[in-house]
């Protein structure tokens, strides 16, 4: 076979992979977003509930004011929740530049947290749900479930795993 021949077959085989790649993603997308929307049925919309709590580390939280100076990412998440371990760096990555607040929702008591914290080394700032009464204000049933809140408002809400470019992306354009 010619060089060109075969740079030609070389050509449409990557063509090939980059257009299943194209579909695949395609088809990822419509997927999440489908997920989102049907695991979204019963989480809050519009204004966003009030958050006033201690952190576990004696900071007071308080959302809505918080969300007046710039957007402010708030993530439900648990030390027993699988997804979350994927989610979680992220997070922690994010909120060395944005605002960020985490509820742990049913992972036990505030020692508990702060081990599973430090053993995972997160600097994030975290407000304990133990009994799960901030997640049901919120309709949050899906870990991680994360939640963009601008001047008050819900701009975006998001559940299952999402990427540091997408949780950017959320907080960049609420």
């Amino acid at each position: 076979m010619s060089n060109k021949k075969q740079s030609i077959k070389q050509r449409k085989g990557w063509l090939g992979w980059l257009k299943e790649l194209l579909i695949f993603s395609l088809i990822a997308i419509v997927i999440s977003v489908a997920i989102d929307l049907w695991r979204g049925q019963s989480i809050v919309s519009g204004t966003a509930p009030t958050l006033n709590a201690q952190s576990l580390l004696g900071e007071q939280v308080d959302l809505i004011k918080m969300s007046n100076e710039e957007p402010v990412l708030v993530y439900f998440w648990a030390t027993w929740c699988g997804v979350c371990t994927t989610v979680s760096p992220s997070v922690d990555f994010i909120a060395d530049h944005y605002q960020v607040v985490t509820v742990a929702l049913s992972s036990g008591e505030p020692k508990r947290i702060k081990q599973y914290l430090n053993a995972k080394e997160y600097d994030f700032n975290v407000v304990n749900d133990p009994r799960g009464e901030i997640s049901r204000q919120w309709g949050v049933s899906v870990t991680p479930t994360i939640f963009i809140i601008d001047k008050g408002k819900i701009s975006s809400v998001t559940t299952g795993f999402t990427s540091p470019i997408g949780m950017w992306l959320r907080l960049f354009f609420s």
